[in-house]
């Protein structure tokens, strides 16, 4: 039953992947993808599927992408 419970309430993970470089965009783009972890292109990570981790994938959609 707690099991339920969490993943209604985004308790799941989503795999973000790093597939284009961060080379020739602003500053703060490139900060975003260190902060999720990111060091090098086509790096895949889990991460959990909070709102906060979505809109960290949302600043940066031609950059970062979900993939199932």
């Amino acid at each position: 039953m707690a099991e339920e419970n969490k993943q209604q309430e985004g308790g799941g993970k989503i795999r973000i992947q790093y597939y284009r470089s961060a080379i020739g965009f602003p500053k703060t783009q490139k900060e975003i993808v260190r902060s999720v972890g990111f060091t090098k292109l086509n790096q895949i990570f889990e991460r959990p599927d909070t709102p906060s981790m979505r809109g960290v994938v949302q600043k940066v959609p031609h950059l970062i992408r979900i993939i199932e």
